[in-house]
């Protein structure tokens, strides 16, 4: 996939993964217990975590001045990967969550993706799939019909990283259920007040749609987010130099979409690719086929199965 140019990783960062590998190929069995592995487990142990979130003690860099000190990481590694195993068995996932390497010192250019241009590389690109090598990929979920507190519950025990695209016109009801996910290292992006189809409105009216939900998301959750993701997808150039008026720098859409029972693929080989991005939305049962808790087993299962960690966009975008 010819999306945007890729990076190389540092040869400080390969000669570390080398390392890490040799000393957590034991740790892994201890942590996982009998649960099947796939084999390419991709970017290595040390990754990024949030004071508070599950495992965020064992993801910070580990010290690299003694053989004693990398032990006691590897030890600490083990710790939050057991803890990790027991939560994904009680929340029913087939295997247990991999954990992403560290994020990149310097984030990846981003650009557009191949035919997805407006005729203008000035604005805010977009793109389906972030730049890296590491075998990672983002989850977002979008709108904000849904308030389930098992969600919550479930992604802070899994400490597993996603993005929130919200709309006003379903998020008002219950803006502290989105105070709580942002209190839990959730970013927040723009999705437009109304989740109406941008390119059937002019420029100005396309404005207001973003820039009102800049203006609605800085005052409930005190943040002015930079991501912007349109309803459906849709776009032209009025909605990217709109989005560029309004404080947006790069605009995500997704390469496959997860539901309870099912994922849909945008590329012809139906399958993840390092960096891609993953979409869902606030639904429930009156919507899907299951729960949001079934859609969040239904994407790790498929993620970890194929040897994929769940990264935090904001570390790369």
């Amino acid at each position: 996939m010819q999306l945007v140019r890729q990076m190389r990783p540092s040869s400080g960062n390969r000669v570390w993964r080398g390392i890490a590998t040799v000393l957590l190929l034991g740790v892994l069995g201890t942590a996982c217990g009998t649960e099947e592995r796939p084999a390419a487990q991709g970017g290595g142990p040390g990754a990024h975590g949030r004071q508070g979130e599950p495992g965020a003690e064992a993801r910070q860099a580990p010290p690299r001045t003694a053989s004693g000190a990398l032990a006691a990481y590897v030890e600490r590694f083990r710790r939050t990967q057991a803890a990790r195993a027991v939560a994904a068995r009680r929340w029913g996932l087939k295997r247990t969550p991999l954990l992403p390497p560290a994020p990149p010192a310097v984030k990846p250019k981003i650009t557009f993706r191949k035919g997805f241009e407006v005729g203008d590389p000035s604005l805010p690109p977009v793109f389906t799939t972030v730049p890296t090598r590491d075998r990672i990929v983002f989850l977002t979920i979008d709108d904000g019909a849904e308030k389930d507190p098992e969600l919550l519950r479930m992604m802070t025990e899994l400490g597993i990283p996603y993005s929130a695209f919200l709309s006003d016109y379903v998020v008002k009801d219950d803006y502290a259920y989105f105070a709580r996910m942002r209190d839990r290292g959730v970013a927040l992006h723009n999705h437009t007040l109304n989740h109406r189809y941008m390119p059937a409105l002019d420029y100005d009216e396309q404005r207001r749609e973003i820039c009102g939900q800049q203006d609605t998301l800085e005052k409930r959750f005190g943040t002015r987010p930079t991501l912007f993701r349109p309803p459906y997808g849709n776009y032209d150039a009025d909605t990217l130099r709109a989005a560029r008026s309004c404080g947006i720098k790069a605009v995500p859409l997704w390469s496959a979409e997860v539901f309870p029972d099912r994922m849909e693929w945008r590329e012809w080989d139906r399958d993840l690719h390092p960096g891609d991005i993953v979409l869902s939305h606030f639904r429930g049962r009156g919507d899907w086929k299951g729960s949001m808790a079934d859609m969040v087993r239904r994407a790790m299962d498929t993620i970890t199965a194929r040897g994929y960690a769940v990264a935090r966009l904001e570390d790369y975008v």
